[in-house]
C-alpha cells in the first residue's frame, strides 16, 4: 500500500468512527460522479455534428445548380456510419438502390464528427446490405465529382449545406421529424434550421409534411409514400398443430422516442393479465424486468418474419413518425398496438392496427383484448391478406423526382399536390 493510499485508508476511518456511513457515502459517491462526468463528459449533451459544419440560413449562399446533360446522373448520399439492423439506414439504402438499378452511379459519403477514416465501415455495409453497389468516402474530405447529393438527417443537410461543390442539386430525404428528437433546446434549434438550408425537402409520408407545415410554416416541395417490405414480411404456413401464441416487442433503450421505458411497463402490466403469454424481445437484450421475457436479440429480416408469424400481436410505439415495425406486423398476420399520437395516427390507417392510449395500462388492455379475441388464425390470414404498399412505390417515386428536379423540370411532387398527400 503507497503512503497516499494509507494516508486515505485512515482519513476514512477516521470519518467512519466520526460521522458514520452515510455521509462518507454521500461523500464517495459525489466524488465518484464528478470523477465519472470528468471522464465521461457526462454534463454535456452530445453534439453529433463538428461545431465548424454548423450552417445558417440566414448567411448561406446557396448555388445555382444547372440541369445536367443527358445521360446518367452521379449521385452523392450522405449519411452517418451504420450499425447493423439500422431501420434508417435501411430505408434510405433502398432509394440508393433503386438509384443503381436505373443505371446511375452512386457514392456513399459517410460523416462521422469524431473519425474522417470511411473504409472501416465498408464491411458493415458489404455485409448487412449486400444489394449496394455504391462507392464508399468520407463526407470530409470532399464531395465533388457529383451532380446532386441527398442528405439523409438534419447534421447531414448541415454538411451538405456547408461543403457541397457549386452547381450541385442538394436534396433531402426526410424520415422524421428530427427536431422532436430533443427538448427544446440548441439541438432542437439546429434540427430545425436543416429544413431551412435550401435543400429540396423530400419527406418519407405525409406525417412529416404535416408536421413541418404545423410547425414552421414550411412544407416539404415532396412527399413519397410510405412503404413496407412485403416481399420479405409475409404468412408462413403453420405446422399442423401449431398456433399463434405471445406478443412481441422491438426494444430501443437508448431512442426515447421509440417509448422503451412505457412498454416496459405496458408489458408488465400486460403479463400481470396474461401470464401464460410468452413475450419476445428483439433489438437490444433487455436485463432487470420484474417478468420473465425471451430475449431474441437483433434477428435477420427471415427470422423475424418467422417470429411474428408465431406470435399474436406486437408492441409498436413511436412519439414521433411511426417505425418500420407496424407495417412489417401486419403483413406477417401480426396485429400492432400502438401508442396514439398526434400525425402517427394519420398515416397508418390500416383497419387491423390498433391505437391505444400512451399509458401502461391502456396498451396492455389493448394487447390483452387482441391475444384473448376469438379467431386468432383466421384474423392473421386476413390481416396479412389485405393489399399494401410495397417499397417498390416509394423507391421509384423518390427517385423519378430526383430525376425530374436535376433535369430541370418544376418542382412538383410525386402525388401530385403542392407538398404530397395521404400515401
Amino acid at each position: 500500500m503507497t503512503p497516499s493510499t494509507l494516508a486515505t485508508a485512515k482519513l476514512i476511518a477516521r470519518r467512519l468512527r466520526t460521522d458514520g456511513w452515510r455521509p462518507v457515502a454521500r461523500t464517495a459517491a459525489a466524488k465518484l460522479a464528478a470523477t465519472a462526468v470528468d471522464t465521461w463528459n457526462l454534463a454535456e449533451p452530445h453534439l453529433p455534428l463538428r461545431d465548424t459544419d454548423i450552417m445558417d440560413s440566414r448567411t448561406r449562399v446557396p448555388s445555382s445548380p444547372a440541369p445536367y446533360k443527358a445521360g446518367n446522373l452521379r449521385v452523392g448520399w450522405v449519411c452517418t456510419p451504420p450499425a447493423a439492423g439500422s431501420g434508417g439506414h435501411t430505408t434510405f439504402f433502398r432509394m440508393v438502390e433503386e438509384m443503381e438499378e436505373r443505371g446511375h452511379q452512386c457514392t456513399l459519403f459517410l460523416y462521422d464528427p469524431n473519425d474522417d477514416d470511411a473504409s472501416r465501415h465498408e464491411e458493415t455495409i458489404r455485409r448487412h446490405w449486400p444489394a449496394l453497389r455504391a462507392g464508399v468516402r468520407s463526407a470530409t474530405y470532399g464531395m465533388e465529382g457529383v451532380d446532386a447529393i441527398v442528405a439523409s438527417s438534419w447534421p447531414t443537410a448541415h454538411v451538405v449545406a456547408g461543403q457541397a461543390p457549386d452547381g450541385v442539386h442538394l436534396f433531402y430525404f426526410i424520415q422524421d421529424y428530427e427536431p422532436y428528437f430533443y427538448p427544446r433546446g440548441f439541438l432542437y434549434a439546429l434540427a430545425e434550421e436543416s429544413y431551412r438550408l435550401g435543400l429540396t425537402n423530400v419527406a418519407l409520408g405525409a406525417m412529416i409534411g404535416q408536421v413541418m407545415q404545423s410547425e414552421l410554416g414550411l412544407p416539404p416541395q415532396a412527399v413519397v409514400p410510405f412503404g413496407c417490405a412485403t416481399d420479405t414480411y409475409r404468412l408462413l404456413e403453420h405446422a399442423p398443430g401449431t398456433n399463434r401464441s405471445g406478443v412481441v416487442y422491438y426494444a430501443k433503450k437508448k431512442v426515447d422516442r421509440r417509448g422503451y421505458l412505457l412498454a416496459k411497463l405496458a408489458l408488465e402490466h400486460f403479463h400481470a393479465l396474461h401470464p401464460e403469454q410468452e413475450i419476445h424481445i428483439y433489438g437490444d437484450t433487455v436485463t432487470g424486468w420484474d417478468i420473465p421475457v425471451t430475449n431474441h436479440g437483433n434477428l435477420s429480416p427471415q427470422d423475424l418474419n418467422a417470429l411474428y408469424n408465431r406470435t399474436i400481436a406486437g408492441l409498436a410505439i413511436s412519439f414521433t413518425n411511426i417505425s418500420l415495425v407496424p407495417g412489417e406486423l401486419l403483413a406477417a398476420g401480426n396485429v400492432p398496438v400502438l401508442n396514439k399520437a398526434a400525425f402517427a395516427s394519420g398515416l397508418l390507417t390500416d383497419p387491423d392496427a390498433v391505437w391505444a392510449p400512451a399509458t401502461p395500462q391502456g396498451l396492455a388492455m389493448a394487447l390483452a383484448d387482441v391475444v384473448t379475441a376469438p379467431g386468432i388464425d383466421e384474423r392473421a390470414a386476413a390481416v396479412a391478406g389485405r393489399t399494401r404498399l410495397g417499397w417498390a412505390d416509394s423507391r421509384q417515386s423518390f427517385a423519378r423526382f430526383l430525376e425530374t428536379s436535376c433535369a430541370g423540370a418544376p418542382l412538383e411532387s410525386p402525388s401530385g399536390s403542392p407538398w404530397g398527400g395521404r400515401p
